[in-house]
Protein backbone atom coordinates (compact mmCIF):
# COMPACT_ATOMS: atom_id res chain seq x y z
CA UNK A 1 0.00 0.00 0.00
CA UNK A 2 1.33 3.56 -0.73
CA UNK A 3 2.15 5.96 1.87
CA UNK A 4 -0.25 8.38 0.43
CA UNK A 5 -3.00 5.91 0.12
CA UNK A 6 -5.52 8.16 3.01
CA UNK A 7 -8.27 5.55 2.42
CA UNK A 8 -6.17 3.18 4.84
CA UNK A 9 -7.19 5.64 7.88
CA UNK A 10 -10.86 4.39 7.43
CA UNK A 11 -12.44 8.07 7.17
CA UNK A 12 -15.83 8.15 8.21
CA UNK A 13 -17.07 10.08 5.56
CA UNK A 14 -19.27 11.66 4.45
CA UNK A 15 -19.15 13.72 7.77
CA UNK A 16 -22.63 13.53 10.15
CA UNK A 17 -25.29 15.62 9.77
CA UNK A 18 -26.58 16.14 13.58
CA UNK A 19 -29.72 18.53 14.40
CA UNK A 20 -29.58 20.52 17.44
CA UNK A 21 -32.10 21.92 19.60
CA UNK A 22 -31.16 25.44 20.39
CA UNK A 23 -33.87 27.58 21.59
CA UNK A 24 -32.20 30.89 20.54
CA UNK A 25 -32.70 29.07 16.64
CA UNK A 26 -35.79 27.58 17.00
CA UNK A 27 -37.86 30.26 18.68
CA UNK A 28 -36.87 32.38 15.42
CA UNK A 29 -38.15 29.46 13.00
CA UNK A 30 -34.87 28.33 12.40
CA UNK A 31 -33.37 25.02 12.16
CA UNK A 32 -29.60 24.29 13.54
CA UNK A 33 -27.73 21.56 12.12
CA UNK A 34 -24.17 20.61 13.41
CA UNK A 35 -21.69 19.15 10.23
CA UNK A 36 -20.01 17.63 12.45
CA UNK A 37 -16.44 17.33 10.19
CA UNK A 38 -14.80 16.84 13.56
CA UNK A 39 -15.82 12.93 13.92
CA UNK A 40 -14.13 12.57 10.52
CA UNK A 41 -11.11 11.38 11.84
CA UNK A 42 -8.92 11.48 15.02
CA UNK A 43 -6.12 12.49 13.76
CA UNK A 44 -7.05 14.25 11.13
CA UNK A 45 -10.31 15.74 11.58
CA UNK A 46 -12.22 18.43 10.01
CA UNK A 47 -11.30 20.44 7.41
CA UNK A 48 -7.82 19.63 7.82
CA UNK A 49 -8.53 15.87 6.63
CA UNK A 50 -9.88 17.45 2.77
CA UNK A 51 -7.25 20.05 2.60
CA UNK A 52 -4.39 17.22 2.72
CA UNK A 53 -5.96 14.74 1.02
CA UNK A 54 -5.37 15.73 -2.40
CA UNK A 55 -1.93 17.51 -1.37
CA UNK A 56 -0.67 13.97 0.13
CA UNK A 57 -1.80 12.13 -2.73
CA UNK A 58 0.18 14.58 -5.03
CA UNK A 59 3.27 14.35 -2.21
CA UNK A 60 3.26 10.55 -3.31
CA UNK A 61 5.16 9.48 -0.16
CA UNK A 62 7.79 12.17 -0.27
CA UNK A 63 8.90 14.45 3.31
CA UNK A 64 6.26 17.45 3.48
CA UNK A 65 7.58 20.77 4.76
CA UNK A 66 4.46 22.91 5.53
CA UNK A 67 3.61 26.02 7.79
CA UNK A 68 1.88 26.99 10.82
CA UNK A 69 1.66 28.93 13.88
CA UNK A 70 2.42 27.88 17.38
CA UNK A 71 -1.42 26.69 17.86
CA UNK A 72 -1.90 25.50 14.09
CA UNK A 73 -4.30 22.65 13.99
CA UNK A 74 -2.63 22.20 10.53
CA UNK A 75 0.76 21.79 11.43
CA UNK A 76 -0.87 19.35 13.87
CA UNK A 77 -2.38 17.19 11.17
CA UNK A 78 0.04 16.85 8.96
CA UNK A 79 2.38 15.64 11.33
CA UNK A 80 -0.09 13.24 12.52
CA UNK A 81 -0.36 12.10 8.60
CA UNK A 82 3.26 11.43 8.73
CA UNK A 83 3.35 9.38 11.80
CA UNK A 84 0.32 7.56 10.49
CA UNK A 85 1.23 6.59 7.15
CA UNK A 86 4.75 6.69 7.14
CA UNK A 87 6.75 10.33 5.91
CA UNK A 88 9.19 12.79 7.18
CA UNK A 89 7.49 15.85 7.71
CA UNK A 90 8.66 19.35 9.10
CA UNK A 91 7.18 22.32 10.50
CA UNK A 92 8.14 25.97 9.67
CA UNK A 93 6.78 27.82 12.70
CA UNK A 94 6.47 31.25 13.08
CA UNK A 95 7.83 33.42 15.98
CA UNK A 96 11.84 32.83 17.02
CA UNK A 97 11.23 33.94 20.50
CA UNK A 98 9.61 30.13 20.95
CA UNK A 99 12.65 28.28 19.75
CA UNK A 100 13.88 28.40 23.81
CA UNK A 101 10.34 27.83 25.52
CA UNK A 102 8.81 24.61 26.49
CA UNK A 103 6.45 23.53 23.58
CA UNK A 104 2.70 23.50 24.20
CA UNK A 105 0.49 20.89 23.94
CA UNK A 106 -0.19 21.27 20.25
CA UNK A 107 3.54 21.54 19.23
CA UNK A 108 4.51 19.02 21.68
CA UNK A 109 2.01 16.59 19.82
CA UNK A 110 3.46 17.30 16.47
CA UNK A 111 6.77 16.93 17.90
CA UNK A 112 5.69 13.42 19.26
CA UNK A 113 4.68 12.62 15.77
CA UNK A 114 7.83 13.02 14.22
CA UNK A 115 7.65 16.69 12.73
CA UNK A 116 11.01 18.30 12.76
CA UNK A 117 10.05 21.75 14.25
CA UNK A 118 11.93 24.89 12.31
CA UNK A 119 11.10 28.37 14.53
CA UNK A 120 11.71 31.30 12.26
CA UNK A 121 11.35 35.12 13.48
CA UNK A 122 8.31 36.81 12.23
CA UNK A 123 9.85 38.68 8.56
CA UNK A 124 11.41 35.76 7.37
CA UNK A 125 7.78 33.84 8.30
CA UNK A 126 6.14 36.48 6.12
CA UNK A 127 8.73 36.36 3.13
CA UNK A 128 7.74 32.26 3.18
CA UNK A 129 6.57 32.04 -0.39
CA UNK A 130 9.57 34.11 -1.75
CA UNK A 131 11.48 31.84 -3.68
CA UNK A 132 14.89 32.52 -2.39
CA UNK A 133 13.44 32.06 1.11
CA UNK A 134 11.70 28.94 0.60
CA UNK A 135 14.98 27.67 -1.37
CA UNK A 136 16.56 28.05 1.89
CA UNK A 137 13.67 26.42 3.98
CA UNK A 138 14.05 23.03 1.04
CA UNK A 139 17.67 22.91 1.61
CA UNK A 140 17.16 21.99 5.67
CA UNK A 141 14.53 19.57 4.31
CA UNK A 142 14.99 15.85 3.81
CA UNK A 143 15.46 15.63 -0.22
CA UNK A 144 12.61 15.91 -2.47
CA UNK A 145 10.33 17.57 -0.11
CA UNK A 146 6.67 18.74 -1.09
CA UNK A 147 5.63 21.98 0.09
CA UNK A 148 1.99 22.44 1.49
CA UNK A 149 1.45 26.26 2.25
CA UNK A 150 0.55 27.68 5.79
CA UNK A 151 -2.96 26.26 6.59
CA UNK A 152 -2.90 23.64 3.92
CA UNK A 153 -4.73 26.34 1.41
CA UNK A 154 -3.62 25.62 -2.03
CA UNK A 155 -5.80 24.58 -5.19
CA UNK A 156 -6.07 20.85 -4.61
CA UNK A 157 -6.66 21.57 -0.87
CA UNK A 158 -9.51 23.75 -2.33
CA UNK A 159 -10.80 21.18 -5.16
CA UNK A 160 -10.85 18.78 -1.90
CA UNK A 161 -13.62 20.62 -0.02
CA UNK A 162 -16.12 20.60 -2.84
CA UNK A 163 -17.07 17.77 -1.51
CA UNK A 164 -17.63 19.32 2.11
CA UNK A 165 -20.49 21.24 -0.03
CA UNK A 166 -21.63 18.27 -2.17
CA UNK A 167 -22.77 16.92 1.28
CA UNK A 168 -24.30 19.56 2.17
CA UNK A 169 -26.80 19.83 -0.79
CA UNK A 170 -30.55 20.25 -0.63
CA UNK A 171 -30.05 20.21 3.60
CA UNK A 172 -29.25 23.48 4.43
CA UNK A 173 -29.58 27.06 3.50
CA UNK A 174 -26.75 28.55 4.84
CA UNK A 175 -23.76 27.37 6.25
CA UNK A 176 -21.64 28.44 8.29
CA UNK A 177 -17.90 27.95 8.69
CA UNK A 178 -14.61 29.54 10.38
CA UNK A 179 -11.64 30.53 8.30
CA UNK A 180 -7.78 31.09 8.11
CA UNK A 181 -6.92 30.73 5.15
CA UNK A 182 -10.09 30.71 2.98
CA UNK A 183 -9.02 27.51 1.30
CA UNK A 184 -12.15 25.38 2.54
CA UNK A 185 -14.22 28.49 2.17
CA UNK A 186 -13.42 28.48 -1.79
CA UNK A 187 -13.99 25.13 -1.94
CA UNK A 188 -17.33 24.45 0.32
CA UNK A 189 -18.81 27.50 -1.80
CA UNK A 190 -18.70 25.85 -5.13
CA UNK A 191 -19.73 22.86 -4.27
CA UNK A 192 -22.85 24.11 -2.59
CA UNK A 193 -25.82 24.43 -5.48
CA UNK A 194 -27.39 27.47 -6.17
CA UNK A 195 -29.88 28.86 -3.70
CA UNK A 196 -27.13 27.96 -0.73
CA UNK A 197 -24.82 30.02 0.70
CA UNK A 198 -21.76 29.80 2.38
CA UNK A 199 -21.19 32.24 5.57
CA UNK A 200 -17.54 32.59 6.08
CA UNK A 201 -16.27 34.23 9.93
CA UNK A 202 -12.68 34.96 9.60
CA UNK A 203 -10.66 34.19 13.09
CA UNK A 204 -7.76 36.67 12.10
CA UNK A 205 -8.28 40.57 11.87
CA UNK A 206 -7.36 42.41 8.59
CA UNK A 207 -9.96 42.37 5.91
CA UNK A 208 -7.79 40.44 3.90
CA UNK A 209 -9.55 37.36 3.64
CA UNK A 210 -12.09 37.90 1.00
CA UNK A 211 -9.40 38.45 -1.41
CA UNK A 212 -7.81 35.36 -0.69
CA UNK A 213 -10.78 32.95 -1.40
CA UNK A 214 -11.49 35.19 -4.71
CA UNK A 215 -7.63 34.32 -5.39
CA UNK A 216 -8.07 30.53 -4.62
CA UNK A 217 -11.34 30.03 -6.38
CA UNK A 218 -9.27 31.82 -9.34
CA UNK A 219 -6.33 29.02 -8.90
CA UNK A 220 -8.94 25.96 -8.43
CA UNK A 221 -11.72 26.86 -10.76
CA UNK A 222 -10.75 29.71 -13.19
CA UNK A 223 -13.10 32.14 -11.59
CA UNK A 224 -15.76 32.43 -8.78
CA UNK A 225 -17.72 29.68 -7.92
CA UNK A 226 -21.09 29.94 -5.61
CA UNK A 227 -22.27 32.74 -3.46
CA UNK A 228 -20.50 32.98 -0.40
CA UNK A 229 -19.46 36.34 1.99
CA UNK A 230 -17.67 36.89 4.80
CA UNK A 231 -18.28 38.59 8.21
CA UNK A 232 -15.28 40.19 9.76
CA UNK A 233 -16.99 40.93 13.43
CA UNK A 234 -16.51 37.78 15.49
CA UNK A 235 -12.38 36.77 15.14
CA UNK A 236 -12.25 38.21 18.73
CA UNK A 237 -9.59 40.34 19.01
CA UNK A 238 -7.92 38.15 16.31
CA UNK A 239 -5.94 34.53 15.87
CA UNK A 240 -5.39 32.81 19.08
CA UNK A 241 -7.36 35.33 21.08
CA UNK A 242 -10.34 34.52 23.05
CA UNK A 243 -12.63 37.01 24.52
CA UNK A 244 -14.18 36.63 28.09
CA UNK A 245 -17.26 37.04 25.87
CA UNK A 246 -16.72 34.03 23.63
CA UNK A 247 -14.95 32.04 26.56
CA UNK A 248 -18.75 32.39 28.52
CA UNK A 249 -20.79 31.71 25.27
CA UNK A 250 -19.34 28.20 24.27
CA UNK A 251 -19.03 27.04 28.11
CA UNK A 252 -22.75 27.52 27.89
CA UNK A 253 -22.80 26.18 24.21
CA UNK A 254 -21.45 23.07 25.95
CA UNK A 255 -23.74 22.80 28.76
CA UNK A 256 -26.57 22.91 26.69
CA UNK A 257 -25.76 20.37 23.76
CA UNK A 258 -22.83 18.17 25.73
CA UNK A 259 -20.37 19.10 22.84
CA UNK A 260 -17.13 19.82 23.47
CA UNK A 261 -16.18 23.58 21.29
CA UNK A 262 -12.94 24.53 19.57
CA UNK A 263 -12.40 27.92 20.50
CA UNK A 264 -10.27 29.41 17.85
CA UNK A 265 -12.16 28.81 15.18
CA UNK A 266 -15.34 26.79 15.77
CA UNK A 267 -16.58 28.96 18.72
CA UNK A 268 -16.19 32.17 17.11
CA UNK A 269 -18.21 30.66 14.42
CA UNK A 270 -21.17 29.65 16.76
CA UNK A 271 -20.94 32.76 18.10
CA UNK A 272 -21.45 34.95 15.42
CA UNK A 273 -24.29 32.54 13.47
CA UNK A 274 -26.19 32.91 16.95
CA UNK A 275 -25.66 36.51 17.08
CA UNK A 276 -26.87 37.22 13.68
CA UNK A 277 -29.92 34.58 14.36
CA UNK A 278 -30.79 36.81 17.86
CA UNK A 279 -30.36 39.82 15.15
CA UNK A 280 -33.08 38.49 12.89
CA UNK A 281 -30.67 38.27 10.08
CA UNK A 282 -32.09 35.18 9.13
CA UNK A 283 -35.90 34.52 8.21
CA UNK A 284 -38.42 31.69 9.60
CA UNK A 285 -37.76 28.46 8.00
CA UNK A 286 -34.30 28.94 7.37
CA UNK A 287 -32.06 25.89 7.80
CA UNK A 288 -28.47 26.71 9.19
CA UNK A 289 -25.40 24.17 8.80
CA UNK A 290 -22.58 24.92 11.23
CA UNK A 291 -19.63 23.26 10.39
CA UNK A 292 -17.58 22.02 13.41
CA UNK A 293 -14.09 22.10 11.22
CA UNK A 294 -12.43 20.79 14.74
CA UNK A 295 -12.07 19.17 18.30
CA UNK A 296 -10.62 21.16 21.07
CA UNK A 297 -6.81 20.34 22.53
CA UNK A 298 -4.83 21.17 25.58
CA UNK A 299 -3.51 23.92 23.93
CA UNK A 300 -6.45 26.53 23.67
CA UNK A 301 -6.49 27.09 27.83
CA UNK A 302 -2.83 28.81 26.97
CA UNK A 303 -4.23 30.33 23.96
CA UNK A 304 -7.05 32.06 25.52
CA UNK A 305 -5.10 34.35 28.04
CA UNK A 306 -3.41 35.61 24.95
Amino acid sequence: MNAFDLSRLRPRLPSPLEPVEDERFARRGLTLLLKREDLIHPDLPGNKWRKLALNLGAAAGRPVLTFGGAYSNHLRATAAAGRLLGFPTVGIVRGDELAGRPLNPSLARCAADGMRLEFVDRATYRAKNDPATLAKFLERAPAGAYVVPEGGSNVLAVQGCVELGRELLGAADTVAVACGTGGTLAGLAAGLSPGQRAWGVPVLRGGFLGAEVRALQEAAFGGPRGDWTLDERFHGGGYARVSPDLEAFARDFEARHGLAIERLYVAKMLYGLTTLAEEGAFPAGTRLAAVVTGAPDGSQSAASSR
